[in-house]
């Protein structure tokens, strides 16, 4: 949790009128707080503060410790709640622009997801594996589909999404692939492959839903892990369904 946790709060976090909202009172347990709202973990992994083993501690004497001031907490929490999803309208962009979204949008979430998502699992697993046999292969699945999103995102990087752009700005001819549809259609197997793993996770998870003597940390890890597989249907979706097909559309003109 190294470098400045401060580097990515928007400034108007600093300099507005804050007034304790409720159910974020510098008097809250943390862990309380991370129960009710298991994707709040990221705030405090951020900041350096332990929800979980720590997670007796009040808000206030957390953040004493570390030199934090307790209201611009709980106004970077409250942030977190209310925060808009942005989603851009794919359909109203070029196939250069629709690749450049997918890149600086997706793979950007996935690459810094997936390590934080292995770490969580291994450690869960580790700790809890006594409780639910399940969470070994968890923590495995989750390896492997860190590694295969991994290899999956270079390749469209470096090979496909290149030719796509090709294609947007009317080069149509001498791909060393052949028809587009090559590649396409090893993207498309291998969203298939991604799609059957977080499908297994749903399953050993049962639904992403912690049991009642789950730990925030395990909690922290299933909410992350519906997160992720909500973001993969969004970014598979926008390859197969819009970005393949007008591609290969194009190439054919």
């Amino acid at each position: 949790m190294g470098g400045n946790p401060w580097q990515s709060v928007p400034h108007d976090l600093f300099t507005m009128t804050t007034s304790t909202s409720p159910q974020f009172a510098p008097e809250s347990m943390i862990g309380s707080l991370v129960a009710a709202r298991p994707a709040l973990a990221r705030v405090f992994e951020n900041l350096g503060l332990d929800y979980c083993c720590g997670g007796k501690q009040t808000l206030a004497t957390a953040c004493a410790g570390k030199g934090l001031d307790a209201q611009t907490v709980v106004a970077m929490l409250e942030a977190a709640v209310v925060a808009p999803t942005t989603e851009m309208d794919p359909a109203g962009m070029t196939l250069t622009q629709l690749a450049d979204h997918i890149e600086q949008t997706h793979h950007v979430y996935v690459k810094a997801e997936l390590p934080r998502l292995v770490e969580l699992a291994e450690r869960v697993a580790h700790k809890h594996a006594w409780r639910d046999a399940r969470l070994p292969e968890v923590a495995e699945t989750v390896v492997a589909l860190a590694n295969e999103m991994a290899s999956h995102m270079q390749k469209e990087e470096m090979i496909l999404f290149p030719l796509i752009r090709l294609i947007d700005a009317g080069e149509t001819s001498g791909f060393h692939c052949g028809s587009i549809a090559n590649p396409i259609s090893v993207m498309e197997a291998e969203h298939e492959s991604a799609g059957s793993a977080t499908a297994r996770l749903r399953e050993l998870t049962d639904g992403f839903t912690p049991d009642a003597e789950a730990c925030n940390t395990h909690r922290a890890l299933l909410a992350s892990l519906a997160e992720f597989e909500s973001d993969l249907h969004r970014h598979v979706h926008k390859e197969n369904n819009i970005l393949f097909p007008r591609a290969l559309a194009k190439e054919k003109q």
